[in-house]
């Protein structure tokens, strides 16, 4: 419902502001960075350095806290990263639906249960009107960060009827932030699938003269796996060894001198891939088409989902790394399982009042911080499309340099 020109979410435990409603959902057209607060033409209110807050009740103080939270909603960003919506029950998971759920890392809950059918019609209501809206935000070094979402969930991404819907958000939202002065634009998880829009080499091409920085950040990805993998390690079993990710590794690894199975059915793939790496080291990449060439392998990279019987091939002892979408669920007991690449964001970060997805506070996924990294390092390229194996280094020293470390 609306008192004004305010709109208030159901279930949301705090009043909003149209800029600080990140939802969306009636305000079609318009979105949080863009659209000043304006004063209620109704309903209470009180004046603060921002603008107009609504509110029913006055209470001491409630104007000053507001102006702090709301500083964040309505200052251009000087770094974006442009996530989307896992499901409908992580939909929940945000601050103006739940603050208290969202400031702890995400897991299904039993309270959330009813308000399901609530949540569904909610994402009919974004697919069919929203615009990208803000999620969150937290400062590091003086600099303000965002996180903006896309409005479509992530089974939304395997429609081939919404592809280009979804790239026309996308597209919408870094045109958007080239408007408001954005340095960096960092693209979330399926907002940048290959077969979606080239990893952004889509809007880099279509629009060449883009101040904004459009990153896919999986330069810092590729370097958490990889400095992930134990010292002494000689061979490794990979899934989705011919995505943008697994080539990278594989490349990178044969480098070392390690063997590296990759599971394919495509030799045509395999070869192209094997043909970038240097003659000496083409001898490291193996193709295998069958899960029993991996039995004795004892380091399984995932890049693409094992169901039980997949990975019952796998030796006991064996430590499954993981750069799939969803994550695998760990049905081996006598197995490890890593988690998706994460960095802790350095010390000096404010503001981080909620968790991204499954992680805890303060602790982001390795795309998010090599957007970070792109940012604090100032640099002039975008990084999109096929990973720059040579690149994959220094943007770890970069990181770490930085403050932002491994978990």
């Amino acid at each position: 419902m609306s008192i004004g020109h305010v709109w208030y979410a159901p279930c949301a435990p705090v009043q909003y502001r149209a800029s600080q409603l990140t939802l969306g959902l009636f305000a079609a057209g318009t979105t949080p960075s863009t659209t000043p607060g304006r004063r209620p033409t109704s309903a209470s209110s009180c004046r603060c350095s921002t603008g107009w807050v609504a509110r029913s009740t006055p209470s001491p103080g409630s104007c000053r806290g507001r102006t702090e939270r709301g500083a964040g909603m309505d200052e251009a960003p000087d770094f974006v990263f442009l996530a989307h919506v896992v499901d409908v029950m992580q939909s929940m998971h945000v601050p103006f639906v739940m603050r208290t759920f969202a400031s702890t890392p995400f897991a299904v809950r039993a309270f959330l249960l009813p308000l399901w059918p609530i949540a569904l019609l909610f994402m009919f209501m974004v697919w069919a009107w929203s615009k990208t809206f803000i999620i969150s935000y937290y400062h590091l070094r003086g600099k303000l960060h965002q996180i903006w979402a896309v409005p479509r969930y992530g089974f939304h991404y395997f429609l081939p009827f919404a592809k280009d819907g979804i790239n026309d958000q996308i597209e919408l939202a870094i045109l958007r932030a080239e408007r408001m002065g954005v340095k960096v634009v960092s693209l979330a998880a399926l907002n940048k699938n290959e077969a979606l829009n080239g990893g952004g080499t889509l809007f880099v091409n279509k629009h060449p003269d883009l101040r904004v920085r459009v990153v896919h950040g999986n330069t810092l990805t590729a370097a958490v796996i990889l400095n992930e993998i134990p010292k002494g390690t000689t061979e490794v079993f990979m899934t989705g060894a011919t995505s943008k990710l697994g080539r990278a590794i594989a490349l990178y690894l044969c480098r070392k001198k390690i063997r590296v199975m990759m599971m394919t059915l495509s030799t045509e793939r395999f070869q192209k891939i094997q043909k970038e790496a240097a003659a000496e080291d083409q001898q490291y990449l193996v193709q295998v088409t069958k899960f029993q060439s991996a039995e004795q392998c004892k380091t399984w990279i995932v890049g693409k989902w094992l169901s039980p019987r997949e990975q019952r091939w796998a030796s006991p002892g064996t430590h499954f790394h993981q750069f799939v979408v969803p994550p695998i669920l760990g049905f081996r007991r006598d197995c490890t399982y890593g988690k998706l690449a994460a960095m802790r964001l350095p010390k000096d970060a404010r503001g981080l009042g909620s968790c991204e997805f499954s992680l805890e506070r303060g602790v982001v996924h390795a795309c998010h911080a090599g957007g970070v990294v792109h940012f604090l390092e100032g640099y002039a390229h975008h990084e999109v499309g096929a990973i720059d194996v040579d690149r994959i280094d220094v943007v770890w020293e970069a990181a770490l340099k930085h403050g932002i470390r491994p978990v």
